[in-house]
């Protein structure tokens, strides 16, 4: 894909044919926006209890490959060079990987075809924002690690006034396919159909770059994703979107992992290194997601 280097008000006159075309990435997504003079993140050693708990075939391969839909700033975004994949999860796949004692391989994917290709084989762990929810604990495990509401942007000219999922019976939404946000609106659409009150137009797309143009096109009214991420899209657009309502439905983030894996242990265990050691709220401060930090991670299946 071919990175953005302007801001959203540049690109608003362009169709929206044009910008799908031309593959172009998220609003202000130049990682030097938000990195550029901050401190670098110290790479922190192999930790041998740790690596010890590696699965053999991984410790011989020497790779962890991280699966990541880059589309999700500040969390994971492709890089103002079109190729790296920066964030506050690629910064912890790749500090994770250290004190396991092998190299991170981040892969840039669809955000909706990460479990699969974990169940596959494909990858080793999803690490993409993932909400950790029942329904996919059924069919992977989780390793807990984060956590965060969720949130909604419209245009800064909307004369919208929203509070939580109610407030979305009658208007057209965005969201980014696969996501919780999706369920959520879908859910919601049903309970004001209930209610004898207009549905909701839930308008899924393959990632939150599209989700984003939606909006400033005007197809849809708002869009919904998690908090963070909605305050990121909002600081990059250049005053084009604002942030409305507060955010609501809390929750935990979890890196993915395939059933028939143990890896997930030695990765709790170098998570719980990394937040010992100072690494894990120095890598949240760097992307300004401090407030979604936890003290007590732990796998979840």
């Amino acid at each position: 894909m071919t990175q953005i280097r302007t801001r959203l008000g540049r690109f608003l006159a362009a169709s929206a044919g044009a910008f799908v075309a031309a593959s172009l990435l998220a609003i202000g997504a130049p990682a030097g926006a938000t990195v550029r003079g901050a401190a670098a993140i110290p790479r922190p050693p192999k930790d041998p209890a740790v690596a010890k708990l590696v699965p053999a075939a991984t410790a011989k391969s020497g790779i962890v490959t991280y699966a990541m839909d880059a589309t999700y700033p500040p969390d994971e975004f492709v890089a103002a060079n079109g190729k790296t994949i920066v964030g506050m999860d690629a910064d912890l796949a790749v500090a994770l990987s250290a004190v396991m004692g092998v190299k991170a391989k981040l892969e840039n994917i669809t955000f909706d075809t990460i479990i699969t290709g974990l169940q596959a084989g494909k990858f080793d762990v999803g690490n993409s924002s993932f909400t950790i929810t029942s329904a996919r604990a059924k069919v992977v495990n989780f390793v807990s690690y984060f956590q965060a509401g969720e949130g909604y942007y419209t245009k800064a000219s909307s004369t919208l006034k929203l509070n939580g999922l109610a407030s979305l019976c009658g208007k057209t939404v965005s969201v980014e396919s696969g996501t919780t946000e999706q369920t959520d609106a879908q859910a919601q659409n049903t309970a004001c159909k209930k209610a004898k009150k207009a549905g909701v137009t839930v308008l899924g797309y393959n990632d939150q770059n599209q989700a984003n143009l939606a909006v400033s096109s005007g197809r849809a009214q708002l869009g919904f994703s998690d908090s963070q991420v909605a305050a990121y899209i909002v600081k990059q657009s250049g005053g084009q979107f604002k942030l409305n309502g507060s955010a609501f439905k809390v929750a935990p983030y979890g890196l993915a992992f395939a059933k028939s894996t143990t890896l997930d242990k030695a990765v709790l265990a170098a998570m719980k290194v990394l937040m010992k050691d100072g690494i894990y709220a120095k890598i949240l401060a760097k992307w300004g997601t401090q407030t979604g930090s936890i003290t007590n991670p732990r796998i979840v299946s």
